[in-house]
């Protein structure tokens, strides 16, 4: 499975980026995977080449870059419980500066990318992401409506939030297919029904799902989060919505 690391220029400087794409000098649908808090590392990396596998040129992009390279901060090979907190600490920060307005600059940059590759095909791609990665997936989108087929969020931090830029408030742009897979406490009943009254009253073809007996982060193996049977589900799930949008021949 070929694999790359990538520079990619944005109004702020030069994002890297890891690259996964099928063996063979054929061109295919492409895929900007958006990463968690945790950011770009090898957990990523495997599901960029798990999705290269059936067919797809996929993109990861360190999100993070305006403040070096990926890892920007140091992370153990395994994140317990005891120590995400302090992890998400010093984490918090880079979260915090990755504002909406950056969000958009960088997600044109990425398209133009992916636009750009000789290994990727003509027309629409799919925006996933994994926890704050799903509002950066319907951020993007959103702002490019004939350009993204697909959304896909799993374990998302919230989408509906009091925030005059939440992204629930985008919905109506959105022209993609999508798929959120919550994880059981990431959101409160009565958040999670405003959640699927927006999507609907937006018209917005989606499947959101409840994942029994999951906890956040539950894609994740690097995690205690992670759960086997949940992580084949968000793959099945994932999979089939890309074989709607974005078929690989």
């Amino acid at each position: 499975m070929p694999t790359t690391t990538v520079r990619i220029p944005t109004p702020d400087g030069r994002a890297d980026a890891f690259a996964a794409f099928p063996d063979g000098g054929e061109r295919h649908p492409g895929v900007l995977l958006y990463q968690d808090a945790f950011g770009l590392r090898p957990e990523l990396e495997d599901k960029a080449r798990e999705l290269a596998a059936h067919g797809y040129y996929v993109l990861v992009p360190n999100v993070y870059y305006r403040h070096g390279p990926a890892p920007v901060t140091g992370l153990p090979g395994h994140i317990g419980k005891e120590i995400r907190p302090a992890v998400i600490d010093r984490l918090m920060p880079l979260i915090t500066a990755h504002t909406t307005e950056r969000v958009l600059r960088d997600a044109d940059a990425y398209l133009t990318y992916l636009a750009d590759r000789p290994e990727v095909t003509a027309g629409p791609v799919a925006a996933i992401g994994y926890c704050m990665g799903g509002a950066l997936a319907v951020r993007t989108a959103a702002a490019h409506p004939g350009r993204v087929a697909a959304v896909a969020g799993f374990h998302p931090s919230p989408l509906v939030t009091d925030a005059p830029d939440s992204p629930h408030h985008l919905f109506g742009e959105l022209t993609a297919q999508v798929h959120l897979g919550l994880a059981e406490g990431d959101m409160t009943p009565e958040t999670t029904a405003g959640l699927l009254q927006a999507l609907d009253a937006a018209g917005v073809e989606h499947t959101t799902e409840i994942y029994p007996g999951t906890v956040h982060g539950f894609t994740m193996s690097d995690t205690d989060a992670f759960d086997p049977s949940a992580v084949q589900r968000h793959w099945d799930r994932l999979l089939l919505l890309l074989r709607r949008t974005l078929p690989t021949g």
